[in-house]
């Protein structure tokens, strides 16, 4: 199988475990305890509460209504960039609610929200970190956004909003605090997941021994370095600072080494969140 191949296996995989635990979060965690909630299943909980019907059959309609609007106003590449996980969801949905029943998996309805929260964030973060859409009532918000110019960001947060908004109808106090919490949670655990296992740590280090740091960078420590041309604020004198960036596990041993080469060097480190180009997202030259 080829890279590509593996790839697309890859992403495939990835699309159907995300929709799972997003359904589970929303049959066996959110809909038992009556926690508020925005997108299309938001809008779903909303008309299931005056009309009798399963939760699934409602958010694929909307999905189907949603996806025609992405393609009138959108075009036909950007429906079908949604078309998956707007089929998806809901199908596997309506097992659960089905086939499979889940009920309630917990009486603690705090305890719900956590999970939900979780596992809701893991399966968007890994959507969209596969490059995929999660479809549902983005769609509004990104035709509003071409329309208007307004930015996306807030327009995302603003049809959560008016959705979870309309069901306070029939909400108590606790289940929209939770359902706030919830959205949160979703989002903090979404961003976490996106940079994954591509945060690095970055370190400057301003030395009189450049060269000796530099050469025992490239070969003990097994890493890249830069080197910039720098002034010294009190001295006036031209010098070299080298810029490095590695894992975190390595990050004690280049302190150590640096001391034992210089000890009156100074050294900076901040967290790179991700990192793309030679040596990071594909191989380094020989």
């Amino acid at each position: 199988m080829d890279t590509n191949a593996k790839e697309r296996a890859t992403n495939i995989i990835i699309m159907v475990v995300s929709n799972i635990l997003f359904a589970v979060a929303v049959t066996g965690f959110i809909r038992p305890h009556g926690i508020i909630l925005g997108g299309a299943t938001g809008i779903g909980l909303l008309i299931t509460h005056y009309i009798p019907m399963k939760l699934s059959v409602m958010v694929m309609i909307l999905n189907v209504i949603l996806l025609a609007i992405a393609y009138f106003f959108m075009g036909r590449k950007f429906a079908l960039s949604t078309l998956a996980n707007s089929i998806l969801y809901p199908a596997i949905m309506y097992v659960f609610e089905t086939f499979f029943v889940i009920g309630k998996l917990t009486e603690d309805a705090m305890l719900s929200a956590v999970f939900a929260g979780v596992l809701m964030g893991v399966g968007i973060g890994l959507i969209l970190k596969t490059g995929g859409s999660t479809g549902g009532t983005d769609v509004l918000a990104v035709v509003i956004n071409k329309y208007t110019h307004m930015n996306l960001s807030a327009l995302l947060y603003m049809v959560d909003a008016v959705i979870m908004a309309c069901q306070l109808l029939f909400s108590n106090r606790e289940q929209v605090l939770l359902g706030i919490f919830l959205m949160a949670l979703v989002t903090l655990t979404m961003n976490k997941i996106m940079i994954l296992g591509k945060t690095q740590v970055q370190m400057m280090i301003f030395t009189d021994r450049t060269d000796e740091v530099r050469q025992k960078i490239l070969k003990e420590a097994d890493a890249g370095a830069t080197l910039f041309k720098i002034e010294k604020g009190y001295t006036g004198e031209d010098g070299k600072a080298i810029m490095c960036l590695i894992p975190r596990r390595k990050l004690y041993d280049m302190c150590e080494m640096i001391k034992e080469t210089d000890p009156a060097a100074l050294w900076t480190v901040s967290e790179v969140n991700e990192i793309h180009g030679r040596g990071f997202s594909f191989e380094r030259r020989a």
